[in-house]
């Protein structure tokens, strides 16, 4: 018999509507249209894109900040769409945002700020200190870190805390929106490599969301390509890198920087467009402004 997927999304489309002065809906912008896509358990999913292509957008609806205008979200075969702000919920699914700096409260210390979820879920009070302990070993992190303030640790170290307080209550799915962007080249691989290890420890499901397809090649099995709200393109990590099917992804790869003559020669070689990629509502005024239809 076949395991369920850990992660389903399916039809998942985020709309907001954009107002006249008046107050009148004049349109929409469709900053996830339609996506689908599916992670196996203990799968690592990359979805790449550029800024504006809706990425974050689709984290913050699995994590339930944002309710879908349609589609559903499936984790383990359950639906979960709507269940924001349960307890049930976030024993499912945890996030590492972008930035730990912010992330974390510069008013607490490590120790406290790791404490929340375990507060939250009713963890007993009489093992959380041991649980603090043994959430910081799992992240490579001295015990005594629990008495440190965030502005006492580097931004790799915030960022193991980042990771640290999304295993306190031992979910099944992690959400890694941007998690090594504000990390220098040489962290970034070490956290990587920390992701990695915990993967196969914890039987970890990751979603990847990053805009390094250079990381991502390194780290996920399957990559999703996202282009105004629509992955264009989806498959093995190995394959889409290295026969990309779609302009955007060859694009993409085009501008990826490298280090060695090997490198070079595996870039797609693709005339480089001029100016940036349309957000979507850009698109969208764009659209109104020749009276074309919305759909593309």
């Amino acid at each position: 018999m076949t395991a369920r997927p850990m992660l389903e999304l399916v039809g998942l489309s985020k709309h907001f509507p954009v107002r006249s002065p008046f107050g009148r809906i004049t349109g929409a912008v469709r900053a996830v249209d339609t996506v689908s896509l599916t992670i196996p358990r203990g799968g690592v999913y990359g979805l790449a894109g550029e800024s504006g292509s809706g990425k974050s957008t689709i984290a913050r609806m699995i994590m339930g900040l944002t309710r879908p205008t349609a589609g559903d979200i499936l984790l383990d075969g359950e639906n979960i769409t709507g269940q924001a702000g349960t307890r049930a919920y976030g024993r499912k699914v945890q996030m590492v945002f972008q930035n730990p700096g912010s992330s974390l409260n510069p008013r607490r210390t490590i120790g406290q700020s790791i404490a929340v979820p375990l507060e939250a879920h009713a963890y007993p009070r009489a093992g959380r200190a041991a649980r603090i302990g043994e959430l910081l070993d799992m992240v490579q992190l001295p015990a005594d870190f629990a008495r440190r303030y965030p502005h006492e640790l580097s931004g790799g170290q915030k960022q193991r805390v980042a990771i640290a307080r999304a295993l306190a209550v031992a979910p099944k799915l992690i959400v890694l929106d941007e998690p090594t962007s504000a990390l220098d080249v040489s962290v970034q691989a070490r956290l990587i490599d920390l992701l990695v290890d915990l993967g196969r420890q914890l039987e970890l499901t990751y979603l990847f969301i990053s805009h390094d397809l250079s990381l991502m090649r390194n780290f996920a099995e399957e990559v999703g390509v996202l282009y105004l709200g629509r992955i264009v393109e989806t498959g093995p990590t190995a394959s889409v890198f290295e026969h990309p099917a779609h302009d955007y992804t060859r694009l993409l790869l085009a501008s990826v920087p490298v280090i060695s003559a090997e490198e070079e020669a595996m870039r797609p070689r693709i005339e480089l467009i001029d100016g940036e990629i349309p957000t979507a509502e850009k698109l969208l005024a764009r659209r109104q402004a020749s009276h074309l239809p919305q759909d593309p």
